[in-house]
């Protein structure tokens, strides 16, 4: 068993190397994570043949020494950590209990109608050490022993982030805690059965003022009934945050707090105190609505794409390279959708399987599960490689019901992929971000704004080619006073096309049927006539600075075309403070969209400029063109736009202006005029921000590259320093740009600009927050159009999935740019 020296004098070196080793090593604390269900360089898993080496020093996971990539090897020979513990998990036979119909269902997904994992699965445990190239099976030790039971005992971080997923933290808030109401008052049962507003009426999903007893209608939720936001009406009105959802209220003061000043769910100590001042008791009340928790408990467990074709059968999985799938780790599929329609383009494909070959064996990040580059090469191999692209192992005959047996006798489940678990990955990217670090779902536009600033960040310092930046391109903007048809040009950068697309409701002969909502249906909309108006004419307030006219005429057109055009049309504008979904059909071209009326032709020679305006009063902060059309192309008015790109420095950052707007929808002045003296940010980093920096211990050179790769933002400049403390910065300042040579616009103005549909994410349900996303990309070859539906991959020509039935509306297009 034990491969020792050919004397005894190399097996008493051997013990007391080993030994030594053992003094070092403790068991992982409950913070800890401890990779031990996959690699942390790529999907090989515990369940695989060679199962998982787990590092008892860092807990890093790794695959063994004989795999793939022999990822536990590389980690040994970087860190010097020589002993491990392989781990190997296999399914056992477990006889599966069939439910009692009387048994009344899971409150939360973390509870689970399955064995627990130690009634599944058996173990295969064996601790192992590096000895130069050699690998050495340990005999038993008690210091050893003690560290592998923490490791076994504890919860791997795959379990952690799955747990995150499902259990949501409610917590009070100063709004429930410090609230105040006043003089008691009775309020009678008929004055509880419908809303208060006298044009609604609504019986259901009704919310009680907990300050002044006011009644009024939710916003509308999805699977959870109707709602036309009288009571976000009320709280704006009157300034009163904190209300209660009626029908949620249990006996043992359980009940459905939200405070509307916070905008999320909240506790509330005293809710039996505050309903008694209404003369509502408590110990009375029967439930009879289901809790927010519930409903999304519900749509999670049934919401799904139908995955079959014409002919009603269930569509044919695919497999192979290119084709692997991706398990939803808890409203993900945004995520998983935006990463299958971006390593579809073959920039995508050779940037990061490049790096999974060249980063992973230079990489100096002793955990490779917080290397973003790490992380993205591993998604890379596992989505493209067709090494997981492989059927899920089929559920034994005994662990089904009786009822399931027969119904697989008659008609055998089709097998999809497991897929690959990108939980790593999701953590790193997602790691600090107010919304991708939560388990809830998220608007794939949004997440592929932040991941390309990711992705921006980390080549950067790696000093690697961005591969987002195929997406980028320049706006250019016309000006033209309506007076005195002086013109100014500026050009701007951009990296999505968003486009508004006019709602235009049929006409419709049928009528409603009592009791039940008519949908409004709209009249398609061609993808050419929404270009058209995006590059047409627009009146806009200006004070013209040569003849102080208080009108001009905008333009914006293409300046330059990107490789790649990610276009995204408004399907979400804001109702009662809440992005709601309106499905205009847009018939977008598949085989080729030409943009080449389009393009911006920038001054001709007859076209008299308008004065430089440096000597002339400030009217106003000129804002960037590409970040006010991401963000209006979000939903949210311009007048918000631009004042939430002035908080955030006005350095054309749309994302940290987003992040901005989430967190001040409630603000009082958030729709009040911009003041007169608001200025755009300064191009240099100001005196001050270096010297605030330097009082934090950084050095006026660190100080000012964090502010130049940061664009000016104080918050971003200080995540930048502590990501990157070796740097020492710029030792001289930066000269200012030459203005008689700026830097060239990203993109190309070569014609012919022609494009071909490459990839597009649609969206199913009432909100970009809610329901399910999925990707249908163009392979071009055979197989054609392909849908991703989480895990599962098939073939989408034909069908209620096919390209062309999901394509007109989709939330997120891709366009290729065809070479000429």
């Amino acid at each position: 068993m034990y491969r020792f020296g050919p004397d005894i004098g190399h097996k008493l070196i051997f013990i007391s190397y080993y030994r030594a080793d053992y003094s070092q090593l403790q068991p992982p604390r409950p913070s800890q994570g401890v990779y031990k269900e996959e690699c942390t360089q790529c999907y090989d898993s515990q369940d695989g043949p060679n199962g998982v080496d787990v590092c008892l020093t860092c807990f890093n996971g790794g695959c063994p020494k004989g795999s793939t990539n022999e990822h536990g090897v590389l980690h040994f020979k970087h860190t010097g950590h020589a002993i491990f513990l392989n781990i190997k998990r296999r399914k056992k036979v477990v006889q599966k209990s069939k439910r009692n119909s009387q048994e009344p269902p899971p409150k939360k997904l973390a509870i689970r109608e399955e064995p627990a994992e130690h009634e599944k699965y058996d173990f295969e445990t064996v601790a192992k050490m590096y000895v130069g190239d050699d690998v050495q099976v340990l005999p038993p030790d008690e210091k050893l022993d003690s560290v592998i039971a923490g490791v076994l005992a504890s919860m791997s971080s795959a379990q952690k982030s799955e747990v995150k997923a499902w259990e949501e933290e409610i917590t009070s808030c100063s709004h429930t805690t410090n609230l105040v109401q006043p003089e008691p008052k009775k309020l009678e049962p008929a004055g509880l059965a419908s809303c208060a507003h006298p044009d609604c009426g609504l019986t259901s999903n009704l919310w009680l003022c907990l300050i002044c007893g006011a009644l009024g209608c939710g916003r509308q939720q999805y699977g959870g009934g109707g709602g036309n936001g009288h009571a976000v009406l009320h709280t704006q009105t009157t300034g009163h945050p904190v209300a209660v959802k009626m029908g949620t209220i249990t006996p043992d003061g359980g009940a459905d707090i939200y405070c509307y000043a916070c905008d999320d769910a909240r506790l509330d100590p005293e809710l039996p105190k505050h309903l008694a001042n209404f003369g509502i008791e408590v110990a009375s009340q029967t439930k009879t609505e289901k809790s927010m928790t519930e409903l999304q408990i519900e749509q999670n467990l049934v919401f799904d794409f139908a995955m079959t074709g014409e002919d009603g059968k269930e569509l044919e999985p695919l497999m192979g390279p290119g084709l692997t799938g991706m398990r939803n780790l808890g409203n993900s599929c945004y995520m998983a959708s935006s990463l299958q329609s971006l390593f579809a383009l073959p920039t995508f494909h050779d940037r990061y399987l490049t790096s999974f070959f060249t980063h992973t064996t230079t990489c100096t990040n002793p955990s490779p599960a917080t290397c973003f580059e790490c992380q993205m090469s591993k998604v890379a191999d596992g989505l493209l490689s067709g090494r997981y692209a492989v059927p899920r192992e089929p559920e034994e005959p005994e662990m089904m019901s009786t009822e399931a047996a027969e119904a697989q006798k008659e008609a055998p489940t089709v097998l999809f992929q497991e897929g690959i678990r990108p939980i790593m990955f999701k953590a790193l990217v997602g790691k600090d971000h107010p919304d991708f670090s939560t388990m809830k779902q998220q608007d794939a536009g949004e997440f592929l704004l932040h991941l390309f600033e990711v992705i921006r960040k980390s080549s950067a310092a790696s000093g690697l080619e961005n591969p987002a930046s195929i997406f980028s391109f320049a706006f250019e903007e016309r000006l033209q006073c309506a007076e005195c048809k002086r013109v100014r040009y500026k050009v701007a950068d951009g990296e999505f096309l968003p486009l508004s697309i006019p709602a235009v409701e049929k006409k419709s002969d049928e009528m409603a049927v009592e009791g039940e909502e008519k949908k409004t249906e709209y009249e398609s909309v061609e993808l050419t006539d929404c270009l058209d108006s995006f590059t047409s004419p627009a009146e806009v307030e200006y004070k013209c600075p040569a003849c102080e006219s208080k009108a001009a005429i905008k333009t914006t057109r293409f300046a330059t075309f990107p490789d790649a055009l990610i276009i995204t049309p408004n399907r979400f504008p804001t109702v009662n403070w809440v992005p709601r979904k309106i499905e205009i059909p847009l018939n977008v071209p598949i085989q080729s969209l030409s943009l080449d009326k389009f393009i911006g032709h920038g001054k001709q020679a007859d076209e008299e400029e308008l004065p430089d305006t440096d000597d002339q009063p400030a009217a106003g902060p000129v804002f960037d063109a590409g970040a006010m059309a991401q963000l209006t192309g979000m939903g949210f008015p311009e007048i918000r736009c631009q004042r939430a790109l002035l908080a955030t420095g006005n350095t054309g950052d749309a994302e940290a202006a987003m992040n901005w707007l989430f967190g001040h929808m409630d603000d009082p002045a958030i729709d009040d005029p911009l003041p007169a003296t608001a200025a755009a940010a300064p191009a240099g980093a100001p005196d001050e921000q270096i010297e605030s920096l330097v009082a934090m211990g950084f050095t006026p050179a660190q100080g000012r590259k964090a502010l130049r790769e940061s664009g000016g933002n104080m918050e971003r400049a200080v995540e930048w320093l502590f990501n990157n403390e070796g740097d020492e910065g710029d030792l001289e300042p930066v000269a200012a740009a030459d203005p008689a040579a700026p830097k060239p616009p990203p993109g190309s103005s070569k014609l012919p600009a022609n494009y071909r549909l490459k990839a597009f994410i649609s969206h199913k349900g009432p909100s970009p927050h809610s329901g399910h996303y999925v990707a249908h990309v163009w392979t071009g070859d055979e197989k054609g159009w392909v849908l991703f539906n989480d895990e599962k991959v098939v073939h989408a020509e034909s069908g209620a999935q096919s390209a062309e039935v999901l394509a007109p509306q989709a939330h997120v297009y891709f366009y290729e740019k065809i070479s000429s």
